[in-house]
């Protein structure tokens, strides 16, 4: 069976055919780490991640490189206002992003290089830019030169004069033409620097990806990755600096864009004010939560975030969870059959939809193993049944005793016929996170 991606270059659904199958390669957008990472970070990182393990499953290798952009004016700016340095801050960042990854349950790339790490490859690519004629030197500032790459615009399928007119590119007395875009700058005295042939100076954010790229997957490789709103300017740059450096006909085969995350139908956004950061999330609900919810809407389709949605994740896991009672060990392969969905461009909701089909098989003693091995497939049923038991009891603001208690003087309150105060003590309890049901004269309870 193959597998079909939507390629971007192309605006169509596409066999996916990798240079070499014996070595595929795969370099994805990953963090500015100027903030604590947001929920709409937290999406590229489970479809890629989920990516990765089918690709991983079908070729004998594959490469997966995620850069970290430490270096960028963003940075600088936070940094400022919060009286650190760069290096302070983006340490910092760093670790919570990696915090992140591990609480959404993302495999490690194979690589996660840092753009300051590999300053000398980029100033080795303006060089070369330069000696081709694509980039020229004004006042210490390299700008590549837009107009001498005909492709230009090709990913984003607009001519040149729609992309400028859509888009925030910056203005220069130092361009010679307003599209193009910066390759170096120079870093005022109290801004990080490097030396270089142009003074002393940072790179332009577009240009790491290419010398990253380059370093471990070559001049040409398979999939580029990331948020749709990557596409113009930041993957259009990337394809023309590097085709143009490099002398080669392609740059990435297939361009893979997830879209955004929305609340209440707007993109998430700090100038929306309705950010999320991924920490807050943690001491609230399972990591597993949040990434079946990232799962739970195609990457080409927005995905809605609202508290209905975590509550149906957590009532799907917690029914999943307890048909894995005895903690079986799997490590059977799975079908193609049941992976289909994930063949046909990445269809999380379509395996999603195999995933409760198999689980109403395994309830009736059919093929239990057979389900586990496909939550595990895409990083789901991955803790033991205790330690996703004991997650929701210790975030309870209430322990067993007080719970019983309440729930005592609920059924009394019930006896007395006194159902405001019943409703009002179900409403406490809901509140700590607590869930009760009456059945058969008798109330259960459990941690939401």
């Amino acid at each position: 069976m193959d597998i079909y991606l939507t390629n971007n270059l192309t605006n169509k659904k596409e066999r996916f055919i990798p240079k070499n199958d014996k070595s595929v390669g795969m370099y994805v957008c990953g963090p500015t780490v100027y903030d604590d990472p947001h929920i709409g970070n937290a999406r590229p990182l489970v479809i890629f991640d989920i990516l990765f393990k089918l690709l991983k499953d079908k070729f004998n290798a594959v490469t997966y490189v995620r850069n970290i952009t430490d270096i960028d004016d963003k940075i600088i700016k936070s940094s400022k206002d919060q009286n650190i340095s760069s290096k302070e801050l983006t340490e910092k960042i760093i670790k919570s992003f990696l915090e992140d990854c591990s609480y959404l349950n993302c495999e490690d790339p194979t690589h996660q290089p840092k753009a300051t790490e590999h300053i000398d490859l980029m100033i080795e690519m303006i060089s070369e830019l330069l000696t081709k004629g694509f980039a020229y030197e004004n006042k210490k500032h390299v700008y590549f030169e837009v107009k001498k790459f005909s492709d230009y615009g090709k990913l984003s399928n607009k001519n040149l004069d729609d992309l400028i007119a859509g888009s925030r590119v910056q203005i220069s007395e130092n361009k010679k033409n307003s599209e193009d875009f910066v390759l170096w700058k120079p870093s005022n005295d109290d801004e990080p620097f490097w030396d270089s042939p142009w003074g002393k100076g940072r790179p332009g954010w577009h240009l790491e990806c290419s010398a990253m790229s380059k370093k471990f997957l070559g001049d040409e490789f398979d999939i580029h990755g990331g948020g749709i709103d990557l596409i113009f300017p930041h993957h259009e740059n990337e394809i023309a600096q590097s085709r143009c450096a490099n002398e080669t006909k392609t740059f990435a085969s297939y361009w893979v864009h997830n879209a955004f995350i929305t609340m209440s139908n707007e993109k998430m956004a700090k100038s929306q004010g309705n950010i999320l950061k991924i920490k807050d999330f943690k001491k609230k609900i399972s990591g597993e939560v949040v990434r079946l919810a990232l799962m739970s809407a195609h990457y080409k389709q927005p995905l809605d975030w609202n508290d209905k949605l975590l509550n149906d994740c957590q009532s799907t896991l917690d029914k999943w969870y307890a048909l894995n009672s005895e903690n079986l060990e799997i490590s059977n392969k799975i079908s193609e059959e049941i992976l289909k969905p994930l063949y046909e461009d990445l269809n999380t909701p379509g395996y999603i939809a195999n995933l409760h089909k198999l689980y109403e098989d395994a309830k009736k003693g059919q093929n239990k193993e057979l389900f586990i091995s496909a939550c595990k497939f895409v990083g789901l049923l991955d803790e033991d049944i205790q330690t996703w038991q004991n997650f929701k009891k210790n975030k309870a603001s209430i322990n067993e005793f007080e719970i019983k208690t309440k729930i005592e003087l609920r059924n009394k309150a019930r006896e007395n016929k006194d159902y405001k105060e019943a409703d009002k003590i179900r409403d406490e309890l809901l509140d700590k996170g607590v869930l009760i049901e009456d059945k058969d004269g008798t109330t259960l309870w459990k941690f939401k």
